[in-house]
C-alpha cells in the first residue's frame, strides 16, 4: 500500500525542476485535472446562471490577490481597495467609449491608472502604519469616491454611469456569460500564476520581510519605502484590473459598485481565506461570493415564514453584513490563518496516510 501524497522518491536532477511552481506529480496532475475541468466539462455541463457565478468568483479572485500581496505578504493594511477598482473601472471606460480602444488596451491601462493612484495613497506608509495607515486609506476612499461623483470629466455626468460596450474577441462579442467565461478564466489565472511567481521572487521575500519586521528588513539592505510603495502599486493594479474586468462584466462603471463596503468585501475575503496565502485568496473569493447567494435562498425559503415580502430583501442585506461581521470575529479569534489553514491541515493528513505519523 502507497501513501496517497508521496513525496519521497521524487528527486530532482535541475534547477529548472527544483524551481516548478508543482514539484510533486500529485499536484501537477490536481492542476492538470482542473484545467481539463474548468477548460471541457464546466462550461458545457453548467447553465448560464451558474457560470455567471463561476464568472464572479473568477473576477474576485483577481481582486483578492491583489489585496492579499499588500496586506498578507506585505503587512500594510488598505480599506480602499474599491477606490482602487473604480480608478481603473472608469480610465476603461472613458478610453472604451471617448477613444474607442479594444479591452487589450483599456485593461492595463485602468490596472496602470490605479496603480499610480495606489502610490499616492501609500505614500504615507512610510510614516505611519497600523491604524492610522488603515484611516490614510479610508481618506483615499472617501476622497477618489468624491472625485468620481463631482468630475462630469470622470465620471460621465447625472448618476456617475458610463456604459461600455462588450468586449470583442476574435470577431466574436462577449455578450454571453459562457463566452465571457473563457475571457474571465484566462485573466484569474493569469493573476494566480504571476501572484505564485512574484511571492517566491526576490520582491515577494522582501514583502514578506518587511510585513515580519521592517526595521531588521532596513538592516540586512532591503528599502523599505520602495518596497512599500511596490506593494501598494502592485495590489492596485490587481485592483484597478478587477474594477476593468467588473465593468465589462457589467456593460457599466458606476462609482455605486466600488463603495466602502465592497472594500469590507474584499478584506473579508483574505481574512477568511487566509492572509498571505495564494490559495487562501481563491478559498476567500469563493466563500464571500457564494454566501449572500446561499444567504438569499435560504432566507427566501424559510424567511417569509417570519416576515413579509416587503421586509424580507433588508432581512436578508443586513444578515449578510451580521454574517460577514461574524465570520471575521470568527476566524480571527479561532483560525487566524482562514480557510487555507483548514485546507493545510487536510493536505497534512494525506501527506503521511494511510498511516498516522
Amino acid at each position: 500500500m502507497t501513501m496517497f501524497h508521496r513525496e519521497a522518491g521524487v528527486f530532482k536532477t535541475t534547477y529548472a525542476a527544483d524551481m516548478a511552481l508543482f514539484p510533486l506529480p500529485v499536484a501537477r496532475w490536481t492542476v492538470a485535472a482542473l484545467a481539463v475541468l474548468f477548460v471541457a466539462i464546466v462550461p458545457l455541463a453548467l447553465g448560464e446562471y451558474y457560470l455567471s457565478i463561476l464568472n464572479l468568483i473568477f473576477i474576485a479572485v483577481v481582486g483578492a490577490l491583489g489585496l492579499n500581496i499588500l496586506v498578507g505578504y506585505t503587512g500594510q493594511i488598505s480599506i480602499g481597495h474599491g477606490a482602487f477598482m473604480s480608478v481603473g473601472a472608469y480610465t476603461a471606460a472613458n478610453l472604451a467609449v471617448k477613444l474607442g480602444l479594444p479591452f487589450w488596451i483599456t485593461l492595463p491601462a485602468g490596472g496602470l491608472m490605479a496603480a499610480l493612484i495606489g502610490v499616492l495613497v501609500g505614500i504615507p506608509s512610510l510614516r505611519i502604519k497600523g491604524l492610522y495607515l488603515a484611516i490614510a486609506t479610508l481618506a483615499g476612499q472617501l476622497i477618489i469616491e468624491w472625485t468620481i461623483n463631482h468630475v462630469p470629466a470622470i465620471s460621465g455626468g447625472a448618476q456617475a454611469s458610463i456604459q461600455v460596450p462588450r468586449p470583442h474577441l476574435l470577431g466574436l462579442t462577449l455578450d454571453s456569460q459562457s463566452r465571457l467565461y473563457f475571457f474571465l478564466l484566462f485573466f484569474a489565472v493569469l493573476a494566480i500564476v504571476a501572484t505564485l511567481n512574484l511571492v517566491r521572487s526576490r520582491i515577494g521575500r522582501a514583502f514578506v520581510a518587511v510585513r515580519d519586521q521592517d526595521i531588521a528588513a532596513e538592516i540586512i539592505g532591503i528599502n523599505i519605502f520602495r518596497y512599500k510603495l511596490l506593494s501598494f502599486a502592485i495590489s492596485s493594479f490587481y485592483a484597478g484590473v478587477c474594477g476593468v474586468l467588473y465593468t465589462y462584466y457589467f456593460g457599466i462603471a458606476n462609482y455605486e459598485q466600488f463603495q466602502l463596503i465592497v472594500s469590507i468585501d474584499y478584506l473579508a475575503m483574505i481574512i477568511i481565506g487566509g492572509l498571505g496565502s495564494v490559495l487562501g485568496s481563491i478559498f476567500g473569493a469563493i466563500f464571500v461570493t457564494l454566501l449572500p447567494i446561499v444567504l438569499r435562498l435560504l432566507l427566501e425559503s424559510v424567511g417569509s415564514l417570519f416576515f413579509d415580502e416587503s421586509d424580507l430583501a433588508n432581512v436578508i442585506s443586513g444578515t449578510r453584513l451580521a454574517v460577514f461581521g461574524a465570520l471575521i470575529i470568527f476566524f480571527l479569534i479561532v483560525e487566524p490563518e482562514g480557510l487555507n489553514r483548514l485546507w493545510r491541515n487536510i493536505r497534512s493528513y494525506f501527506r503521511v496516510w494511510p498511516f498516522s505519523y
